[in-house]
């Protein structure tokens, strides 16, 4: 079987959903091996060092690498690892192209946009795939057609074809149809725009994927396969849905499988893992229950600065048919926190900096007090010890040095290895970690495990100077590096469930499989609730 390539692309405006569209294009062909690539034009070398609020949450690989969110759906839809030389932005480009004519690569000619750029994008995305054994390569392209930062992966789109054979690569653009309100009819015109766009740049897409609010009329699709020459069979409605999940079941529903079967020449035959997938997905709208989790942090103004957490909670929620509903809370200046009794459960998430910190610790004071089940994570975890430290150690002032250098009792404190760090970006402690669960702990019952590993994002850790004041007061250390000298997980005896997590465990969270501490949490939220 040659290698097949998909290329998306999206148009109109920004947000349209390219990245789960991909995802879910891919899940259709999982006999298959897929491997996504995506592709984005600003000159950060990743996203490590953007903030949230802009961007959406930084997503973290097993090897360290820090990229865009839809790295998660990839995951999440593809059930698979992905690496961080699949993350493709226009500053590793011209990285990489200026240190190939610094080492003389180019033998003093001189080095071009076209074709020296775009023939590196190209080797990079054939190298990925053959490097990988991949059957089919999905390369998503960021951005809108039309943004300058994206046109040098447009036009590399653009020749791949000729590279790989028409045979062995499609194009499908993913674009809007709006109704605007006080009409009754679907809009095709932003779509032929977009379109054609996309045909001055010189490529011609195979499929269209409409973004709406309703389906797609045959009147619609025979208008956009007219103007945009088009087969009327290969516009399909990319339909509003209130779960993601439902997306690759729209798609096939579409006849999708079958265009990309002739297209590319291969066939497309859903398997089991697809029925399993159908069956969770109907469970998300026949639950049985339903829960509340307060989600407190301070990049709420951004629900994308969180989605991997609540993609996990939805995972749960398919596996134990139950709603679940999450509502955000501002940490920022939070005082009175009494509203947190109306949770089943609570969630303290990762974050950096000062601001939004004393909401925190008095909403992980509450929850301890109060026996509401509470999961810390990353800075979450930090901010329980601190909390913990303060008011059951009898350290008043206990801190971060993260939050007050000059702290009397910095129960976190930086890592060894960071002291000396100029820059910031790919400096933390990244990655996944191992860690060994103590003994009879919850942490062993959760995962059913005693040796696990969590992907991490971190500078800071519990300090060891302060390991036996803590645990001499009753905090378990459930979780510790192999070698006993980081603290990986905590949890305490005497409460149904206040456990922390120093890694990220929403990153390998799936609708297949559920991340096992959001698991326990959304069950104790249940019981909390009387419903089990």
């Amino acid at each position: 079987m040659h290698k097949k390539f998909i290329v998306v692309t999206g148009g109109v405006l920004s947000g349209l959903g390219k990245g789960i569209a991909a995802a879910s294009i891919g899940l259709l062909l999982q006999q298959y091996k897929v491997i996504p690539i995506k592709c984005d034009g600003y000159l950060n070398v990743d996203p490590g060092t953007m903030n949230p609020i802009e961007h959406g949450e930084v997503f973290v690989l097993d090897d360290g690498g820090e990229v865009d969110m839809d790295f998660g759906h990839y995951e999440r839809f593809l059930n698979v690892d992905c690496k961080s030389d699949w993350s493709l932005t226009m500053g590793k480009i011209y990285r990489d192209i200026i240190e190939k004519e610094r080492k003389g690569d180019f033998l003093g000619k001189n080095v071009q946009l076209i074709p020296d750029v775009t023939d590196l994008i190209q080797d990079k995305w054939v190298e990925i795939a053959e490097k990988e054994n991949a059957n089919v390569t999905l390369i998503e392209i960021g951005g809108t057609i039309g943004d300058i930062e994206n046109e040098l992966f447009v036009e590399a789109a653009r020749q791949l074809k000729k590279r790989v054979g028409e045979e062995n690569i499609i194009y499908i653009h993913l674009t809007y149809v709006p109704k605007p309100f006080g009409t009754d009819e679907q809009k095709s015109k932003p779509t032929q725009q977009s379109i054609n766009l996309l045909r001055e740049k010189g490529i011609f897409p195979d499929v269209i994927i409409g973004r709406c609010s309703e389906v797609l009329d045959n009147k619609i699709k025979e208008k956009i396969s007219v103007y945009c020459d088009v087969d009327k069979g290969a516009v399909i409605t990319g339909l509003d849905v209130n779960s993601v999940y439902k997306i690759p079941i729209r798609f096939n529903e579409e006849n999708l499988c079958n265009i990309i079967s002739s297209k590319l020449n291969i066939n497309v035959n859903l398997n089991s893992e697809y029925d399993k997938w159908v069956n969770l997905t109907e469970n998300l709208e026949k639950q049985e229950c339903k829960v509340k989790i307060a989600i407190c942090g301070k990049y709420t103004k951004l629900k994308d600065s969180y989605a991997s957490i609540v993609e996990a909670l939805n995972h749960c929620g398919a596996h134990l048919n139950c709603s679940v509903g999450v509502d955000f809370i501002d940490s920022d200046g939070l005082k009175d926190v009494s509203m947190i009794k109306d949770y089943g459960a609570v969630i303290i998430p990762g974050g950096f900096g000062k601001r939004g910190i004393d909401g925190k610790i008095n909403v992980i004071k509450y929850c301890r007090e109060n026996n509401i089940p509470l999961l810390g994570i990353c800075y979450g975890m930090q901010l329980s010890i601190i909390e913990y430290a303060r008011n059951l150690c009898g350290l008043g002032d206990a801190n971060s040095t993260e939050i007050d250098e000059n702290t009397n009792n910095p129960v976190i404190d930086l890592m060894p290895g960071q002291r000396n760090v100029q820059g910031k970006g790919a400096t933390m402690r990244l990655g996944s970690y191992p860690a060994i669960l103590k003994k009879e702990s919850l942490m062993e019952g959760i995962y059913k495990l005693d040796n696990v590993s969590e992907r991490h994002r971190h500078r800071y850790e519990v300090n060891p100077k302060f390991h036996s004041i803590l645990q001499e007061k009753g905090l378990i250390f459930s979780g510790m590096s192999p070698d006993k000298t980081l603290v990986e997980f905590i949890e305490l005896k005497d409460h149904d469930y206040f456990v922390g997590c120093q890694g990220h465990p929403e990153l390998k969270s799936s609708l297949m499989k559920p991340a096992p501490l959001f698991y326990g949490l959304v069950k104790k939220a249940l019981e909390r609730n009387g419903k089990t």
